[in-house]
């Protein structure tokens, strides 16, 4: 039952560590990235799509992104769901190619980023302390209901807590590279 909580405890906090990748990659470096653009929907034929749906999308070189329609009446509405995004990028087409320039980031920009990341990191480890206490609490539940000794309770707890552990210091590490990643010009 006790390796039954790990084993869920575990997953969740694996999503949790997932989800502050995925946040990670949505902040811009200032160096072309293809994710960057995974949060950009375009209006296909009346319907949300991710760009990567009606797209290829490729790195040019270390400062562009090229996207390229599958279909030429989307150049413009794939332009315009790249400038009406939140990313403050500015694409420009040739024809059937969308270039899209990455601009440099300036002192400010760069601190403002590097607060956001630490923003998620935090919510990612009170992801991971929720689901310990959660798993501390059925834990707790099946001593109450005289399923498990309270020396297997002891030993259940000190296993969430290593996960735990295990999972802060992989938050930790990811943020310190992505500030890494920030502060480099």
């Amino acid at each position: 039952m006790i390796d039954d909580i790990k084993k869920d405890a575990e997953s969740r906090m694996k999503k949790s560590l997932e989800s502050l990748h995925a946040n990670f990659n949505k902040i811009r470096t200032g160096r072309a990235h293809s994710s960057i653009l995974d949060s950009v929907t375009v209006d296909y034929y009346g319907s949300p799509v991710p760009i990567n749906q009606v797209a290829s999308i490729n790195v040019e070189d270390a400062r562009t992104l090229t996207v390229v329609p599958w279909e030429q009446n989307m150049v413009p509405k794939v332009e315009k769901a790249i400038i009406s995004s939140d990313l403050g990028l500015n694409p420009a087409s040739a024809g059937s190619v969308i270039r899209v320039p990455m601009p440099m980031l300036t002192e400010e920009t760069r601190k403002g980023y590097i607060k956001q990341a630490r923003s998620e990191a935090e919510h990612a480890r009170v992801a991971v302390r929720n689901v310990r206490r959660d798993a501390n609490g059925d834990i707790k539940a099946l001593l109450k209901e005289k399923e498990i000794t309270e020396d297997e309770q002891h030993q259940g707890e000190e296993a969430i807590q290593k996960l735990t552990d295990k999972y802060i210091a992989e938050i930790d590490r990811t943020l310190e590279s992505k500030e890494h990643d920030l502060m480099q010009v």
